[in-house]
């Protein structure tokens, strides 16, 4: 079962990536060279098809200083990561957009595994992802495994709280609510279902396989699954994932706030993922602009009182 999920991940995974995509990999490989381990393509682009807008991108590397060029930034990626990078790269007359998102692979692997307090890293990659490159074979294999790792913790957590038995739909739906709940989020309440409907059929493939790696026992009755917990065990679940919902908005503020210092061109960037997600068009005063850190708790007081974060 372990080898099946593999396969399953290796197979999705494999691309290749759409051509605005690849030119906007090639200008990151440009910069990190042979320090890149890997390169994941992910995000409502991959699942539309669309390339306009922002492209979304994980650079996994293995010296931060290395890629970042300045030890403070590195520093504040490993205390904190990902640090996320705003880039436009010409391709046929047009500029692309990207948002990419930095970490060394090993912080990635451990993002990846159901002990982790953040939810935000294991949440987006058991979505579907593209490998748009790896190094070698060697960081191929260790990429595939943080990928499966991350359906797998996905899979433990959608048991624990969905239904005591239902369809991999409703487990699958039930865990995307609790992880859109646990961030800031400017999408809106039931985006989590609509991801679940664009791939139901490989959802429903995942949920054994990926059960099967976490160690979670479960019974199959037609399309419905019993997984074997204990009410304790639920009771048990659900505190532990208060926790991560409490930590998870925690870490959201944190990193707005590192964005502040690390994000080039982050400013405009969150004003127009919030206007294309909510439809709230935010204007900001020069001050606010150029005090993003001070000015803060009243930008996110009026965000939600627009309705625009939940």
């Amino acid at each position: 079962m372990t080898d099946r999920l593999l396969n399953l991940i290796g197979q999705e995974s494999k691309g290749p990536p759409p051509a605005p995509a690849q030119a906007v990999v090639a200008a990151l490989l440009a910069q990190g060279g042979n320090n890149v381990a890997a390169i994941l393509f992910y995000g409502s682009n991959l699942r539309s098809g669309d390339v306009d807008g922002v492209l979304d991108f994980y650079v996994l590397v293995d010296s931060l200083t290395g890629w970042h060029r300045s030890r403070p930034l590195a520093l504040a990626t490993r205390l904190l990561p990902p640090t996320v990078e705003f880039w436009e790269v010409p391709w046929q007359g047009h500029v692309l957009r990207a948002k990419v998102a930095v970490l060394r692979a090993d912080q990635f692997a451990s993002a990846t595994r159901p002990n982790s307090l953040d939810t935000t890293i294991w949440a987006r990659f058991a979505q579907p992802v593209i490998l748009a490159h790896a190094r070698d074979a060697a960081a191929r294999q260790a990429t595939l495994s943080a990928l499966a790792g991350a359906v797998a913790t996905a899979a433990s957590w959608a048991v624990r709280l969905g239904p005591e038995s239902g369809t991999p739909r409703q487990f699958w739906e039930a865990l995307f609510r609790a992880t859109y709940a646990a961030e800031l989020r400017v999408e809106k309440g039931e985006r989590g279902v609509s991801l679940v409907e664009h791939a139901e059929a490989r959802y429903a493939a995942l949920l054994s396989p990926a059960l099967t790696l976490g160690g979670i026992g479960f019974q199959v009755e037609g399309n419905l699954f019993t997984p074997h917990l204990s009410a304790a065990e639920r009771v048990k679940g659900r505190a532990a994932w208060g926790r991560r919902r409490f930590a998870g908005k925690l870490l959201n503020i944190a990193r707005l706030v590192k964005a502040a210092f690390t994000f080039k061109g982050g400013v405009d960037y969150i004003i127009w993922k919030i206007h294309r997600h909510s439809g709230v068009r935010l204007e900001l005063t020069p001050w606010q602009r150029r005090h993003p850190i001070l000015s803060a708790p009243l930008i996110l007081y009026r965000l939600r009182r627009l309705g625009a974060i939940r």
